[in-house]
């Protein structure tokens, strides 16, 4: 599995805070978007466990192996297990659940079963992770994802059925001809005012400072 552009900015542009102590990432691949995590909570001092799982077991053993060799691996833990039976064996409530779920449901699946399992919401959608995140989470805890624009307002409406609201939409475009298409999404159970930002991610053919910026200290060498 690669890292991709998504799980990168979903690890990057995440809103983390050092009072932060359970978290969990759904569909963890690799580990990308939990290490990415761990390194900006232990900058922020953050004493915490990630909880990482995935229903790929050799992704599941790769997202361990890397977590082991990794500069926080007390921080890390990394499971082979589906959300429902993740569920089902763990009864904590969670201050972050982050996720960047499958979402090609029409389009022709890969041959490459594990490829297909990652892309296709047969194994995992939004509205599995909303309403495990309405189970879950802490009363300020939030549920991160990073979404196809498309997705946004039946993804908000399936929220609102149970009690997440949106605190902050990152809307993603390549250029700034096209418009966005992903989003990164924040719920929440408070209704607050939803803090709506803009991203860019070329601009003249290079990558833009903004988002240069955001990915400071994790991808160096693009620069």
């Amino acid at each position: 599995m690669k890292v991709n552009t998504d799980g990168v900015l979903l690890g990057a542009a995440m809103g983390l805070d050092a009072s932060d102590r359970r978290l969990l990432d759904v569909g963890t691949g690799t580990g990308t978007i939990a290490l990415m995590a761990a390194q900006r909570l232990f900058d922020l001092g953050a004493d915490c466990l990630i909880n990482a799982i995935d229903i790929d077991e050799a992704s599941a053993e790769e997202a361990s192996e890397n977590f082991a060799a990794s500069p926080w691996p007390g921080m890390l833990r990394a499971s082979h297990l589906s959300l429902e039976g993740f569920a089902a064996v763990c009864g904590d409530s969670f201050d972050m659940i982050f996720s960047n779920p499958p979402y090609f449901d029409d389009s022709l699946k890969n041959p490459d079963a594990r490829k297909s399992t990652a892309r296709h919401s047969l194994s995992l959608s939004y509205r599995e992770l909303i309403a495990f995140a309405a189970d879950r989470l802490t009363p300020s805890g939030r549920l991160t994802m990073v979404l196809p624009s498309d997705c946004e307002q039946a993804m908000l409406r399936h929220a609102r059925m149970f009690s997440l609201f949106p605190r902050r939409i990152l809307r993603v475009r390549t250029v700034e001809r096209k418009a966005p298409m992903r989003i990164i999404v924040e719920l929440g159970r408070e209704r607050v005012d939803c803090r709506e930002e803009l991203l860019t991610i070329h601009e003249k053919e290079r990558y833009s400072e903004e988002y240069l910026s955001l990915t400071d200290g994790f991808l160096s060498l693009i620069k």
